[in-house]
């Protein structure tokens, strides 16, 4: 029977993830994540770093300013966070 309901039931899609550094943590179970990414000139080819910060959820307050961190996409949870921490990969 429960399989019966688990097939019919259709997946997830894959939810973005993210890898940056803490660059904030003085909000309410709310952090701010750095995440540096290499993309090259669309034109030239030099390899840039595009820098873009994220405002995650962070339920606990584990993670600690300058950690390494994962996130990953969510429902907005206010105007500007729409993601949640995943793991804090290194102290």
């Amino acid at each position: 029977m429960s399989e019966n309901i688990e097939s019919q039931v259709e997946p997830r899609n894959l939810r973005k993830t993210r890898v940056g550094e803490v660059v904030s943590t003085k909000m309410d179970k709310t952090i701010v994540v750095r995440s540096v990414t290499r993309v090259p000139h669309p034109r030239f080819g030099k390899i840039t770093k595009q820098i873009k910060k994220f405002y995650a959820h962070d339920q606990d307050g584990q993670a600690q300013l300058g950690d390494t961190v994962r996130i990953m996409e969510t429902r907005p949870l206010s105007k500007l966070k729409c993601w949640r921490l995943i793991e804090v990969i290194k102290h």
